[in-house]
């Protein structure tokens, strides 16, 4: 199956590591013009000139914190002004910080809402109608597997998680007559930065090696290793493909079968 995105436009978010980089990176390959967006403005012209290489699409950039809910908004909204139409959107930024609930705070609830959802609806909301002029839209949201089963000592994240989850479930029903998607990405245990500083983490707290840590994970998954960050990107490429056009409104784990319900 050959999947051909020319002439669609991505917006990537958190598109300069991980997997929201492999997803910009497989979606150019596969024909799309990609728009990414982060807060490292170097980082993220090294990655255009990466993208750039491969199918000469013309790709951009929008440098945001999104952190600065604000900021991120007007700043897409300005692109799209322009008659710059985003028909694949890809959700993703960086978890909160680990630790259990009771460790949590309200800040670090509220900062993650903001990050996650908020930011996750009002992007969505700013692209639909564009989406809508093309009977053709998919956003796609990198969440985690958490949203299935809860991972020890992410409190927080296990928490905005799941409130993304049911957002995009529900987005799903009001969108899918004009031609648009909604879907979630639940990625497990995927060898990213994000994975390093959790186990550094779990390491520092139990007074054990990230070797053994690292070990200790990799044995929890029946496929006894670390998934890639392009594995994700993968199916992410697929679901904003024409062939994914019936699939709407599902939690797609990428996570070797870890995961035990259903």
């Amino acid at each position: 199956m050959k999947i051909d995105l020319t002439g669609k436009t991505a917006l990537v978010c958190g598109s300069t590591q991980g997997i929201g980089k492999e997803s910009a990176i497989q979606l150019a390959k596969s024909g799309a013009r990609v728009v990414l967006a982060a807060r490292n403005e170097n980082i993220l012209q090294k990655t255009k000139r990466e993208l750039d290489s491969i199918n000469q699409q013309n790709n951009d950039f929008i440098c945001a914190d999104f952190d600065n809910n604000k900021l991120l908004y007007n700043k897409v909204k300005n692109y799209v002004s322009d008659k710059n139409t985003i028909h694949i959107l890809v959700n993703n930024s960086g978890g909160p910080s680990p630790g259990s609930v009771l460790e949590s705070n309200s800040k670090q609830y509220i900062d993650a809402f903001n990050r996650h959802l908020i930011n996750n609806d009002r992007l969505s909301k700013l692209l639909i109608p564009g989406m809508k002029s093309h009977s053709f839209g998919r956003i796609i949201n990198i969440i985690s597997i958490s949203v299935k089963q809860p991972i020890p000592n992410l409190g927080v994240s296990n928490t905005i998680r799941g409130a993304v989850a049911s957002w995009a479930k529900t987005l799903s029903y009001e969108v899918a007559s004009y031609g648009i998607t909604v879907n979630n990405i639940l990625p497990g245990l995927t060898n990213t930065e994000r994975l390093k500083t959790l186990i550094k983490d779990i390491a520092e707290k139990q007074n054990r090696s990230i070797h053994e840590i690292s070990k200790e994970m990799e044995n929890s998954v029946p496929s006894n290793r670390f998934a890639e960050p392009s594995e994700a990107a993968a199916a992410i490429t697929f679901l904003a493909s024409e062939q994914a056009s019936y699939i709407n409104g599902i939690n797609l784990p990428i996570d070797g079968g870890r995961t035990q319900s259903i």
